[in-house]
């Protein structure tokens, strides 16, 4: 099993530790509906992605 041979700093332990935080989900608009959606994600209140409809939603009477 690999030992390490020195002691790490505080500083380079921070340093590396500090690319673990959590990034916020990017919202983007929908160019078709004009609602919030994820990026790189169907828009689930019309079913479009990329300019087309793939996904078939069911209408509310």
């Amino acid at each position: 099993m690999a030992v390490p041979k020195r002691k790490l700093s505080r500083r380079r332990t921070h340093t590396r530790r500090s690319q673990w935080r959590v990034k916020p989900p990017q919202w983007e608009i929908c160019p078709h509906c004009h609602a919030p959606k994820l990026t790189q994600h169907i828009c689930l209140s019309c079913g479009y992605y990329h300019g087309r409809k793939v996904l078939e939603l069911e209408e509310e009477a």
